[in-house]
């Protein structure tokens, strides 16, 4: 990062749960719900998602007082190696594509998966980037939780 500028999130994380297992849990509704939104509700009649080149997903986390609806389109599914998909949150102009999000899983071996995330778009103020990287990082605990707790 040079001269206070941003271009986006780049996150790593080991997750104690086997490839298949980690695509499942961005690619099937109760899992996505259970961790997207860290400690806040998604709830499940909420989240809706075509996991398909050009399919849409959206979902909608719920707090006390505000709803934050986020929904993209996959661009491309690579089972169980990752995904591409596009991210806009409501205030997002409705012709703008939104940031783009690449997600690759690498099996470790010993039932572990490497998580390398990407974030980018422009989109962002820096400092909104340095908010939606510590908002990532929230739900990615979430995700390790939910791996723990739903082999």
């Amino acid at each position: 990062m040079t001269g206070g500028t941003r271009e986006g999130i780049d996150l790593t994380r080991v997750l104690h749960a086997p490839q298949q297992r980690v695509f499942a849990a961005w690619t099937s509704p109760e899992d996505f719900a259970a961790w997207y939104g860290g400690e806040a509700d998604v709830p499940l009649d909420r989240v809706a998602m075509d996991v398909r080149p050009g399919g849409a997903w959206s979902l909608v986390i719920v707090m006390p007082g505000v709803e934050m609806p986020f929904h993209g389109l996959y661009r491309e599914v690579s089972e169980p190696d990752g995904l591409v998909l596009t991210l806009k949150e409501a205030s997002a102009p409705e012709d703008a594509e939104g940031e783009i999000v690449t997600v690759t899983f690498s099996d470790l071996g010993d039932g572990t998966t490497e998580l390398a995330f990407q974030q980018r778009g422009g989109n962002l103020t820096p400092e909104q980037y340095a908010a939606a990287e510590d908002g990532w990082e929230a739900f990615f605990d979430a995700l390790a939780a939910r791996l723990a707790t739903h082999p």
